[in-house]
Formats: structure tokens, C-alpha cells, sequence
């Protein structure tokens, strides 16, 4: 069994204050995908990773993004960005070989802007379109890429969209909202496919509403559930035949939240 993780640690800094060691001790993945780790290398806090072996992309951002790939097995190959000149030095992506005794795997670590409404904020809606786009491309050649190479793929993160309306609590109010736009949720189905990538939750989870990852911090959002599924695996169609499980470590209460998002994970049968 292979147990692996996507997190949305909005800080590992506060992340850890809060019990994010704990936390990788009791759900013991094998490989985890981290973003918005937003630390310096050199104020990470002691054993950040928790004893896995790390590749880690902090960007050039202070304060913000970072994205980064814990593995039980260090890494063959580590590569980062998605060959776009203007998103380069972000800390947005990182894509990983691992040779796992499982499957050689090729996984990756997404953080995708959050972007705006066109009325709201006409630049951040323009970038995160551009970001879409230039990722596309990248996506669409490293999955090939993989698959020549005799690999399974796999890519997690924070994609920042929520596909469709069991994906948002309340869709029927967001739907002129950045995350669930229509061009994003079009853009979000035209990465899937049975030859491509699927959605491995929601193949586990067809008719489910939610299991949501994401809830604002405040209120009763938390306790109400009332949030969005925006982390994501899209694994190659032959991991995604393995995975048997898949869920949401959605902590009790709101005050062991460790993020405003939660860790998402897949066991995957070998």
C-alpha cells in the first residue's frame, strides 16, 4: 500500500507551532505534496519535514508560496517551474521522480494562483489565465513525458478551482466567484480524461458533495462544513486503478486545524 498526501500548509512555520509533526506521525504518508510553505530554507523550523527526504522550491516571494515534495525515498530527479518566464521564480511547482519500490512515480506539487472576477481584479484574473495556459502545456508534456519514460504521474496541490457544484458547498452563490468561474471550471475538465488524468477523489467520491479541503478561517465555516474541494490528485489513468481509499483529514474541531486547509489522501494498492 502506498499512502499519499496533498497539503496546503499555509505556513509550515505556524503549521508545526500547531501540530503539523503529530499530524505526519499518525497519518504516516509516504509521499506528501506541500504548498504555500512560505519559509526561507534557513528559518525552516528544526526537522520541517519530519525526517522524509524533501526537495523544496521557496521561491523568491517572501512571505508567500512555496512549494515542496516529502518522500520516504529520496528523489532521482527534482525539476521546478512550468517554463514560463514570468511565473519561474514563484515557487509554484516542483515535480519530482521517485523510485519508490512500489512504481517509479513522477509526482508533482501544484500551488495555482488565486486569481480574481474580471470585474474584481482585472490583472490577477488576466495572470491567473495566463498561469493556466502556460501550465496546460507543461502539464500536457510531463505527463507524456513520464509515461515515455516508463512512469505513473501523479499531480497534487491547491489548484485554486473547484470543478464542479458538489465541489462548493454553496455553488449556487459562487458562481461569479474566482474558483468557480465558468472558464475555470471548463479549464479544470479539460486536464481529465480516461487517456489523461483523472480525478482520483471523485472517481472514489462520484456523487458525494464535497469531501471539501478548504474553509475560511472565522465564523462557523469549519463546523458547518461549509467549504470547497480545490486540492486535487490527478494521477495517470494506471495509478488511478489503484487507489482504493481516498478521503479528508478533517480535524474535529476548528481548533486543531492545522491550516484552512486539510490534508487530502489516497491509498494506492500495489
Amino acid at each position: 500500500m502506498l499512502r499519499i498526501a496533498t497539503f496546503n500548509v499555509n505556513g509550515i512555520r505556524a503549521s508545526h507551532q500547531r501540530g503539523f509533526a503529530a499530524w505526519n506521525e499518525r497519518a504516516l504518508p509516504d509521499v506528501v505534496a506541500l504548498q504555500e510553505v512560505r519559509c526561507p530554507v534557513e528559518s525552516l523550523p528544526p526537522d520541517a519535514w519530519c525526517g522524509l527526504h524533501a526537495a523544496y522550491d521557496p521561491g523568491t516571494l517572501a512571505g508567500r508560496n512555496g512549494v515542496a515534495v516529502l518522500s520516504r525515498v529520496p528523489p532521482a530527479d527534482v525539476r521546478t517551474g512550468i517554463g514560463d518566464r514570468e511565473f519561474a521564480h514563484e515557487g509554484r511547482y516542483l515535480e519530482v521522480d521517485l523510485d519508490l519500490p512500489e512504481a517509479p512515480l513522477t509526482v508533482a506539487s501544484l500551488y495555482l494562483p488565486k486569481g480574481s472576477t474580471r470585474a474584481g481584479d482585472p490583472a490577477k484574473y488576466q495572470r491567473k489565465q495566463r498561469f493556466m495556459a502556460s501550465f496546460t502545456r507543461h502539464l500536457t508534456k510531463a505527463r507524456r513525458d513520464a509515461r515515455r519514460r516508463g512512469r505513473e504521474f501523479l499531480v497534487m496541490g491547491d489548484f485554486n478551482v473547484a470543478h464542479t457544484t458538489l465541489d462548493v458547498t454553496n455553488w449556487r452563490a459562487n458562481q461569479r466567484n474566482e474558483g468557480f468561474l465558468p472558464e475555470e471550471r471548463a479549464w479544470f475538465g479539460e486536464q481529465l480524461g480516461p487517456r489523461t488524468l483523472v480525478d482520483v477523489v471523485r472517481t472514489l467520491h462520484p456523487d458525494t458533495a464535497g469531501p471539501n479541503s478548504w474553509w475560511r478561517w472565522g465564523g462557523r465555516t469549519f463546523e458547518d462544513d461549509t467549504g470547497w474541494r480545490i486540492d486535487y490528485h490527478l494521477a495517470s489513468p494506471g495509478l488511478a486503478s489503484r487507489a482504493v481509499a481516498a478521503w479528508t483529514d478533517r480535524p474535529t474541531s476548528s481548533g486543531d486545524r492545522l491550516s484552512d486547509h486539510a490534508p487530502v489522501l489516497v491509498d494506492y494498492a500495489f
